[in-house]
């Protein structure tokens, strides 16, 4: 993968359905916008986007995780690589080329995570993931499979494809066999307060990226 090669920051978060990603998220891009009004004039502000993509790819992305059509997993993985292609292209790298810094909710790590337990040949899919950016920072929010299951049935009435205990672990596992091979991935207890995952997030942004 590349390294980020533009002035700009990219930062994803990663975790289980239920983990609370979203929240973190969207917590980093409500506080960088805060705190960058009062340091440096002109400051780029900070975007949250996230994977799947709200644009054709992502939305049949989306209709395979609810069961709306069906498709073979190798097709669905090359479905999530041009969704991500498409979604750096448009998106991503023209930002971080202007400087701002970039919040992904979900990005790589997901679709490999998810995708091998459904493809025993993890060096494919790493492989289509090969020409993408590496983030300067991922948050991998650890909760365990039970305790998101519960939250995910509290908060909505459908479970989605992968979103089953026993998946849930395997899915896991591979999330901590990624985060050994790549650097600048935290793992982060999502079991704690959203503020004490919060305050954690926000001390290794500024010891590692120096934006706050």
């Amino acid at each position: 993968m590349i390294k980020n090669p533009y002035q700009g920051k990219f930062i994803v978060f990663e975790g289980l359905d239920g983990s609370g990603s979203t929240t973190q998220a969207s917590k980093l891009r409500e506080w960088l916008n805060k705190i960058g009004k009062e340091l440096v004039l002109g400051r780029p502000q900070a975007h949250l986007t996230k994977e799947p993509t709200n644009n054709i790819i992502g939305g049949l992305i989306r209709g395979q995780l609810t069961g709306d059509w069906k498709t073979r997993p190798e097709c669905l993985q090359l479905l999530f690589a041009a969704d991500r292609s498409h979604h750096l292209e448009k998106e991503v790298i023209p930002l971080l080329k202007d400087g701002a810094t970039v919040i992904s909710d979900r990005y790589f790590f997901s679709t490999i995570a998810f995708g091998a337990t459904e493809i025993a040949d993890k060096e494919w899919l790493a492989e289509i993931n090969k020409p993408f950016l590496l983030p300067d920072l991922t948050f991998l929010i650890k909760v365990s499979p039970k305790v998101c299951l519960q939250r995910i049935k509290g908060d909505r009435f459908s479970v989605e494809l992968f979103e089953k205990e026993e998946s849930l672990t395997k899915v896991w596992q591979n999330y901590e066999e990624l985060a050994e091979k790549f650097a600048d991935v935290y793992i982060i207890d999502g079991e704690k307060s959203i503020e004490e995952i919060f305050g954690e997030i926000k001390s290794i942004i500024h010891s590692k990226l120096n934006l706050c």
